[in-house]
C-alpha cells in the first residue's frame, strides 16, 4: 500500500500494520463469540452483561446514569437505549436520584442479580476458553505487560 508522506506522521511499518489489523480482528471475533455464547445460553448480550456487572459492583447495586454511561463509554442516549431492554425484562429499574432531581439512577433488581449469576459461568468460561487457555501463563504475563504499557499511554495507567 502506498502512503502519502506527511511531515511528522510515523506510518505503521508492515509488521505494525499486521499486528494492528490482527488486534482489530481478534478483538471483534472474541467479543462476538462471547456475545453469542451469552445470547444463546442466557438471552443476554455482552453489552447487557457488562451493564449488570457494573451495577452489581456498585454500592447498593445502583449507579447514576451518567456514571454508568462513563463506565461503559456510551453517550447518555446510548446508555438509555442499552437499559431499555433490561428494564423491560425486569433486570434493571430506573428511578429518580434523591439528591438531584435532574439525575436518574439505574438499579440492579433481584431478577437481574440472578440473571447475572447464571450468566457469569458462561462468560468466564468463554474468556478462559478463548483468551487465557490459548495464551498459557507466559502469554498472559506478556499480554498483561503489554496492556499496562498501552493503558499508560492512554493515561489510564
Amino acid at each position: 500500500m502506498a502512503t502519502t508522506t506527511i511531515p511528522g506522521v510515523r506510518w505503521l511499518d508492515g509488521d505494525e500494520q499486521s499486528v494492528w489489523r490482527r488486534l482489530l480482528c481478534v478483538q471483534s471475533r472474541l467479543f462476538a463469540r462471547l456475545d453469542a455464547d451469552l445470547v444463546q445460553n442466557h438471552h443476554l448480550s455482552l453489552g447487557d452483561y457488562e451493564v449488570l456487572v457494573h451495577l452489581s459492583e456498585a454500592p447498593h447495586r445502583c449507579l447514576r446514569m451518567t456514571e454508568l454511561a462513563a463506565r461503559l463509554a456510551l453517550s447518555p442516549s446510548g446508555v438509555t437505549r442499552r437499559l431499555d431492554g433490561l428494564v423491560a425484562e425486569g433486570l434493571v429499574v430506573r428511578r429518580a436520584c434523591p439528591s438531584d432531581r435532574r439525575g436518574s439512577l439505574a438499579e440492579l433488581t433481584e431478577s437481574g442479580a440472578r440473571s447475572l449469576e447464571e450468566a457469569a459461568a458462561t462468560h468466564v468460561g468463554g474468556v478462559r476458553r478463548y483468551l487465557f487457555d490459548p495464551l498459557g501463563s507466559d502469554g498472559v504475563a506478556a499480554l498483561s505487560e503489554g496492556l499496562d504499557a498501552v493503558a499508560a499511554a492512554l493515561g489510564d495507567g
